[in-house]
């Protein structure tokens, strides 16, 4: 038995000294690029065209106008107001076209009437907005109809189509072509109903209705030409 004596190995020798002679690569050291490093400016120039991408983009975005639109079809001779209209946002294609309408911060007529008709949802053209003295050929027509000849929804600013039909009277001649209206888009300026005194007690409802001159001749013609004439009032829209 041997005590204190120790044997050594000569490989884990010769392995020491191979640790010992790997010579340490330097540390890495994070560098911040110059001002000549190609990096910089290719980054700089991604930020620049994408900030003015995003600018234009925006601005493409929000290049609609605010005008003004009937909300409900109204003819020739109707009185709007602030309240018979809504507001459309629209874009038009050329900035030309926005001066033949009215913008929502433009200042209205004191008298907003039509000279022709406008369909629901159009825009407010300023061509079909005049003066009273380019209405000279328009009077507003008083008509009395059978209440249930009436539709419930006519008021004041509809446009209605009149029918008329009866027998023809005695040696008159028929002016109005049987199944066609003898009064097409009239406006109806007033429209009381037949509680308001005028239809109590004849079961009949009054509408005032503003028509060219020449249509108004021509249904008092057509009423004058039948026996016991009965109007049908047909609401558009």
């Amino acid at each position: 038995m041997s005590l204190g004596v120790r044997h050594d190995d000569p490989d884990t020798g010769r392995r020491a000294g191979a640790r010992a002679a790997t010579p340490v690569p330097p540390a890495a050291r994070a560098t911040t690029p110059g001002w000549r490093d190609l990096r910089l400016w290719v980054g700089l120039l991604i930020v620049a065209v994408s900030v003015v991408a995003g600018a234009r983009l925006l601005a493409a975005a929000d290049d609609t106008v605010a005008v003004w639109a009937v909300a409900a079809d109204a003819g020739p001779g109707a009185a709007l107001s602030e309240d018979d209209l809504v507001v459309h946002r629209v874009r038009f294609a050329e900035s030309s076209d926005l001066a033949g309408y009215y913008r929502v911060d433009d200042t209205l007529p004191g008298e907003l009437r039509l000279v022709r008709g406008v369909g629901a949802g159009e825009l407010l053209p300023r061509g079909a907005v005049g003066a009273a003295d380019q209405q000279a050929d328009t009077v507003e027509l008083p008509v009395a109809v059978e209440s249930e000849q009436v539709p419930p929804a006519v008021h004041s600013g509809s446009v209605v189509d009149v029918y008329l039909v009866g027998d023809p009277a005695r040696g008159a001649k028929q002016t109005a072509a049987p199944g066609s209206p003898v009064l097409t888009e009239a406006t109806v300026v007033d429209a009381p109903s037949a509680d308001d005194g005028f239809g109590g007690a004849t079961g009949r409802r009054q509408l005032v209705l503003a028509v060219p001159q020449d249509d108004a001749a021509a249904y008092f013609a057509a009423v004058a030409s039948l026996e016991s004439p009965l109007l049908t009032v047909v609401r558009r829209g």
